[in-house]
């Protein structure tokens, strides 16, 4: 472990593996020193640390922390991140919002204190410009590598107290619009402009020309497949998993599916159904589960109660296996699923993935094990100590977003979502699928209908920032002018805040609710 020492945008000391000092041209950018460490030390975590920290560096656990070579990892203390809320204007993903009391994915670096291995710097080399401000080369390099397989974190055990006093950098408005220019399409830049005049007043004239003169930076040049995984941390014991089904009206879809599961290699312990029909005096259409033989347990729920929320909620409940699989009941899969996911599962030390779930003939775009920006209620393998304290919001049944939300419920207490791109499960989307029971939600007699979903805006509100929300906005603003009726853009700006404020209005009646 190489642990290197900074202040004022300047290497001020380097500590070997021997704890001794290593002599070092100190006169270049912090991320070229990097670069030179990691050629000389090609097997060695490099570990950055601002001077002020020095103290409260956790050595002992940068090895548990990063527990394979494609991670980086790095926290920022106090509230806030390099670049400040305005970044949400321009991205509405969950990477914005970090959650500095756990370990959160994100592409926001930060210089005060972080961890990378060698061999992802070797890689990477002189194909990110080595800008002289560390904070923002090291959320370059995140940027540009999450989507290539780079795992990065904000991780708050590098230090062993967070209670400093020292006020970190923020980047200025400069720098945040260059940034957006380097890394976002061009059209966010404007965006970004026309954000910052609606809702903080603000003209930033110069910040916006002066980005528009910047190249954008793009991956395609890097490749870091060639780093080996394979994780230190021990996630599987016992290996045993349940599989939980809610299921209404696909009989025949569902006996398919247990009939891959029956195939499997690795058989499931256990799978629990929750069929539902809301109908009051109807009864169970899954004959096939008692007249034929499973080589597993199947625990068989039926009930009045029409919703997958609830549905899933119960099957947790039931759960007892160190494993849980999220199945649906119009998915298909190989015979050596469960057995490849759990060598995945192993590689990277991981206690959430989410499978590939292509539909018939849909066109594969991941094709890497990255950090998911979503969750997947149909195609997602969990360990069962985490989910003590989670599970699916019933206030989102009939809506949008409940996967999504279940997945930041995850994330907010410190697990991350991995997307693996095999093995995949095919989802069917059976055509008797979708909401089948047609529920007459409290908002549809409305004269104004809301927009967007009040389902939508709750995990917006719930998740995201305020500019993230306000940025939202005005994206869907223009994403609708053109596929309505009304042509004068100021009146249906009128209209459109109006939608606005009854969705807000609604989606805080389910957040009261529930």
């Amino acid at each position: 472990m190489i642990v290197v020492y900074h202040l004022e945008n300047k290497i001020t000391e380097v500590i070997s593996p021997e704890n001794q000092k290593i002599k070092f041209d100190y006169t270049g950018t912090i991320a070229a020193g990097l670069i030179k460490l990691a050629v000389a030390f090609p097997d060695e975590k490099i570990v950055w640390c601002h001077s002020t920290y020095k103290e409260h560096l956790a050595v002992e656990m940068i090895n548990t922390l990063l527990h394979h070579n494609k991670m980086m990892l790095s926290f920022r203390p106090k509230s806030g991140n390099f670049f400040d809320n305005s970044i949400g204007y321009v991205e509405e993903s969950l990477f914005i919002n970090v959650n500095k009391e756990v370990s959160y994915p994100t592409w926001q670096m930060s210089s005060y204190v972080g961890v990378i291995h060698a061999s992802v710097l070797n890689l990477i080399g002189d194909k990110i410009v080595c800008d002289p401000d560390f904070d923002y080369y090291l959320s370059s390099m995140a940027k540009l590598c999450m989507p290539l397989g780079l795992l990065c974190y904000s991780e708050p055990q590098l230090l062993k107290s967070v209670q400093i006093s020292d006020s970190p950098t923020t980047a200025s408005s400069l720098t945040l619009f260059r940034f957006v220019k380097q890394h976002y399409k061009t059209r966010w830049v404007f965006l970004l402009a026309l954000n910052l005049l609606l809702y903080e007043r603000k003209i930033l004239f110069y910040s916006f020309i002066s980005a528009l003169f910047y190249k954008r930076r793009i991956s395609n040049k890097i490749n870091i497949d060639g780093i080996v995984v394979q994780s230190s941390r021990v996630v599987i014991d016992t290996g045993i998993i349940d599989v939980i089904i809610p299921t209404i009206g696909r009989s025949n879809y569902l006996y398919d599916v247990l009939k891959d599961f029956s195939k499997q290699s690795l058989l499931p312990h256990k799978i629990i159904i929750v069929e539902q029909n809301p109908e009051p005096f109807s009864k169970s259409e899954l004959d096939y589960i008692a007249t034929e033989n499973w080589p597993f347990e199947i625990q068989h729920i039926f009930t009045h109660q029409a919703g997958a929320c609830n549905a899933r909620n119960l099957a947790l409940n039931q759960t007892t296996s160190e494993w849980v699989f999220l199945a649906d009941d119009d998915n298909r899969f190989d015979s050596d699923l469960l057995n490849e996911v759990f060598q995945k599962i192993k590689k990277y030390g991981c206690n959430v993935v989410t499978t590939s779930y292509p539909q018939k003939k849909e066109r594969i775009l991941h094709r890497k094990v990255i950090q998911w920006p979503t969750f997947g209620a149909g195609n997602s393998f969990l360990k069962r100590t985490i989910l003590q304290n989670v599970k699916f919001n019933l206030a989102l049944e009939f809506g949008y977003g409940e996967d999504s939300d279940f997945g930041m419920q995850l994330r907010n207490q410190g697990h991350d979502v991995l997307f693996l791109p095999e093995p995949l499960i095919l989802h069917l989307k059976a055509p008797v699928g979708g909401f089948r029971t047609k529920p007459l939600l409290r908002w549809h007699a409305e004269t104004i209908q809301p927009k967007p979903s009040p389902t939508v805006m709750l995990y917006l509100i719930t998740h995201n920032t305020k500019q993230q929300i306000l940025g939202y906005k005005t994206v869907l603003f223009f994403k609708f002018y053109k596929h309505q009726k009304i042509r004068n853009p100021f009146q249906y700006f009128a209209v459109f805040n109006k939608q606005w404020n009854q969705s807000l209005f609604w989606a805080n009646q389910l957040k009261i609710d529930s």
